[in-house]
């Protein structure tokens, strides 16, 4: 197998989906599991592969984490991907690092990440095996591309300071109490946020866990996380849920799931944590109920004969949208079609002879009746009702959406 990529794809397939425990979710990076692969990326030499976390195991677009060992005087190749975001690891040694054809040496332990759109590879110039990962996110849920350049980056021009981002797990700069992660002598980093990316990768943080010591509960909402073990042991608790964890271990947990990282060990347990959101858009976590309305919705269920269903998913586009577009407060509406009876039977739907569904949303109750007494409603209210033989009514007080509006 000469591509890197194309290995990932045919690993994956073989995965689990269906992680249950916290157990099933430990993944130990086990170099006898290995398999050796050279040209990756038209890059030099060879080195050794294996993939811990595939593009099934997350419910967001977290895509894979590679581990393996990039042989001496080997490496891969300049490349870049137009969809995915990947960040290359080195836990010993030094590597060079490419960034848009810039390069430079990096000492372990560091992390780099390589930008959507951006060209990057990683060369081993040393006599000495280098331990390498290599986390990704997509733009897409379990899809992936790549574009080789045919660089191998052997004895490329070094920069002596890296003209592009890069970090490093220093325990020195991790602090105590910085509202990432709490708990008694717990220290933690934040090495790269989210506008590091363009992707909906969110954080990777650098968390440190003292002998004897654990992490408070945290919840993961709005995102989910990866977790490499950089060194030491202890347990990681899933919604309650243990399992053992020692260095070289990957692990994950899922939007909502609350975790607990324990010390039981003699030296400090070394985490080193991606979190991907499930939308930047959205922003992250879930917000307070709100105490007054953001907004209102009515909703009107009307029963229309077959023969005017036509007609009256034309009238809402022509005549009814029209009219509520120009009024004041209008924010958005929805014309909804109820499921044929045989779908409707399959999922248990509540009988109903009502067939369609408009739902109108304004700011305000007093907007809405601005738009009731309006030259524009005398046109389109009679235009949708005369297409029914039946229709009612309800309000509600929006207390909560996804809608950033």
């Amino acid at each position: 197998m000469k591509q890197l990529f194309a290995l990932f794809f045919a690993t994956s397939l073989t995965m689990s989906v269906f992680a249950q425990t916290a157990k099933d979710r430990v993944t130990h990076n086990d170099p006898s599991k290995y398999r050796e692969i050279s040209d990756v990326h038209a890059g030099a030499g060879s080195m050794g592969f294996t993939q811990l976390i595939g593009r099934n195991d997350l419910s967001t677009n977290f895509l894979y984490l590679h581990s393996g060992v990039i042989n001496p005087k080997s490496g891969i190749g300049h490349h870049f991907h137009h969809t995915i975001e990947e960040m290359y690891v080195i836990l010993n040694g030094e590597a060079e690092f490419t960034i848009n054809g810039r390069t430079s040496k990096i000492k372990a332990p560091a992390i780099v990440p390589c930008k959507m759109g951006d060209a990057h590879g990683i060369y081993n110039a040393s006599n000495e095996k280098l331990r390498w990962l290599n986390f990704a996110v997509s733009t897409h849920k379990a899809r992936g591309d790549n574009f080789d350049l045919g660089d191998t980056r052997e004895g490329a021009k070094l920069d002596p300071i890296p003209v592009f981002a890069s970090g490093r797990l220093e325990k020195e700069k991790a602090r105590a109490n910085n509202r990432l992660y709490s708990g008694d002598g717990v220290l933690s980093r934040r090495i790269f946020g989210p506008d590091v990316f363009s992707t909906n990768w969110d954080h990777v943080d650098h968390v440190i866990i003292p002998a004897g010591k654990s992490t408070e509960e945290k919840q993961l909402l709005g995102y989910e996380e990866v977790y490499f073990v950089v060194n030491g042991s202890g347990t990681a608790s899933i919604d309650g849920d243990q399992t053992a964890i020692v260095a070289d271990d990957s692990f994950y947990a899922k939007l909502g799931e609350k975790t607990i990282f324990t010390n039981n060990g003699n030296e400090d347990l070394e985490l080193l944590v991606i979190g991907i959101a499930t939308s930047k858009e959205m922003g992250l976590g879930i917000k307070k109920p709100l105490v007054e309305p953001k907004a209102m919705v009515l909703q009107m269920d009307f029963v229309v004969p077959k023969e005017n269903a036509e007609a009256f998913e034309k009238m809402y586009y022509s005549i009814y949208v029209p009219a509520m577009t120009v009024q004041e407060g209008y924010i958005s509406s929805k014309l909804l079609r109820r499921y044929s009876d045989d779908l409707s039977k399959q999922i248990q739907a509540e009988d109903t002879n009502y067939n369609y569904q408009v739902q109108i949303s304004f700011d305000t109750e007093a907007n809405r009746m601005k738009w009731v007494g309006s030259e524009q409603h005398k046109i389109a209210w009679p235009a949708a009702t005369s297409l029914s033989t039946e229709y009612k009514w309800r309000g509600y007080d929006v207390m909560g959406d996804d809608d950033q509006r």
